[in-house]
């Protein structure tokens, strides 16, 4: 599959929401406690304008037929003039997905590759991101990208 990496757009919302709804359901399968199914974090109003902030963009892979196969969320984040961290500016990813049927065939290598060099242009300091550690599948494949743990949550269940 030929990957092609390009800012979403409004016309990709529908396509958009149903990869949102797969990304929902590996948490919620995972977490039921925590995540609602099938359902999506956003909807279409809400990505509409996320569609439109400059500090948060979306980024999708299409292939050769102009279809959909996933899609990054990122969100530009900077800290200014605090009295503990350093001023530093993140690219923070909210949300990688790969749509299940093509999985294993580079998209997600792709996207986020993509994303790394659009944090570079932005010059950004790096590149920061949250797994469920429900999703092995995701921390494996983050971890094959070069990621490291920044930080770790911890819970108990009362």
């Amino acid at each position: 599959m030929e990957h092609h990496i390009r800012r979403a757009e409004k016309a990709d919302i529908e396509r958009i929401l149903e990869l949102l709804v797969q990304v929902n359901m590996v948490h919620h399968r995972g977490r039921p406690d925590i995540f609602k199914g099938p359902t999506t974090k956003y909807n279409a109003k809400e990505l509409a304008g996320i569609l439109e902030d400059a500090r948060m963009p979306v980024f999708v892979c299409i292939d050769e037929h102009g279809r959909i196969w996933g899609h990054a969320f990122c969100i530009l984040q900077q800290i200014v003039g605090d009295a503990l961290m350093t001023d530093i500016k993140t690219l923070y990813i909210d949300d990688i997905c790969v749509d299940e049927a093509c999985r294993k065939q580079g998209v997600g290598r792709a996207l986020y590759q993509y994303v790394v060099e659009y944090a570079k242009a932005q010059d950004c300091y790096n590149i920061t991101l949250n797994v469920w550690s429900c999703n092995p599948q995701a921390m494996k494949f983050y971890e094959a990208m070069g990621l490291k743990p920044q930080k770790v949550r911890l819970e108990t269940i009362l």
